[in-house]
């Protein structure tokens, strides 16, 4: 059963968890590990499915740990068990990984790229950021608003991030972003940026000839300039002399 296509080594785990939580949320077993479908009484009739479910689900996480790790949690009892251990033990606050993913998105810039693969990295930066950054993350139901503005503080600041690496070519798109008040969001701003991008893109193809047209263009002005086939035309020399010499015999003209 394949839930994940890496095993877990101990780095990333905030992906591999959440490749795990989708998988088996799917096939609908994420309850074994989240608590929500509990251990029966051994004398509960449901007990012998419980337990072939959670062996069936214990030995999918095994099989998606490197084996080192997969031994230190062999001997869990629940699938509950085997998860919260990897819980308390990767993931904990990552600050070498929270300064290398900030300063790699500091450093982002699109460059050569088109606009589509410069927001792929980023956004794939800010989805590894949320992770790691959970517990920033209100949950409570209160009506104060503060949520709602931080929130959109977020928003504001993830789009500041994506125009700011913008290539020089996008400024007037950008500037009339940053005019909107509000201010947009991201994924507002993505498809006028790809506007900009394709509207380029079909005025310089219209710049320049197409290869047939080139093609056609430089056979017409060589053959302006070719002889007859079989006739070479000498220029005037010096001497006032011209020479014609064609296939149907010779012909030379002096003038003396």
């Amino acid at each position: 059963m394949i839930l994940v296509n890496t095993p877990f080594d101990g780095c990333g785990y905030a992906g591999w968890s959440r490749s795990i939580l989708i998988s088996l949320s799917a096939k609908n077993k994420l309850g074994f590990i989240d608590g929500s479908c509990p251990m029966p009484s051994p004398a509960d009739p449901t007990y012998p499915t419980w337990s072939r479910c959670n062996h069936m689900v214990t030995s999918w996480l095994l099989n998606f740990l490197t084996k080192v790790i997969a031994d230190s949690v062999l001997y869990s009892k629940t699938a509950k068990d085997l998860w919260l251990d990897l819980e308390h033990r990767f993931r904990q606050p990552n600050r070498a990984k929270l300064y290398h993913l900030q300063k790699e998105l500091a450093d982002l810039v699109q460059g050569s790229v088109d606009i589509a693969t410069y927001f792929t990295r980023m956004k794939r930066l800010w989805d590894e950021l949320d992770t790691l950054n959970t517990d920033m993350q209100c949950s409570c139901n209160c009506d104060c608003g503060g949520k709602k503005k931080m929130q959109q503080f977020m928003e504001d600041e993830r789009l500041i991030e994506f125009l700011v690496g913008l290539n020089e070519t996008y400024g007037l798109t950008r500037s009339n972003i940053l005019m909107v008040k509000p201010l947009s969001s991201v994924n507002q701003a993505y498809p006028l940026l790809m506007q900009d991008e394709n509207q380029r893109e079909i005025h310089v193809s219209s710049q320049f000839p197409t290869d047939g047209a080139s093609f056609m263009v430089k056979n017409q002005g060589t053959q302006n300039y070719q002889n007859p086939v079989g006739s070479h035309f000498i220029p005037q020399q010096k001497n006032g002399s011209t020479s014609y010499k064609g296939n149907l015999g010779h012909r030379e003209k002096k003038n003396t």
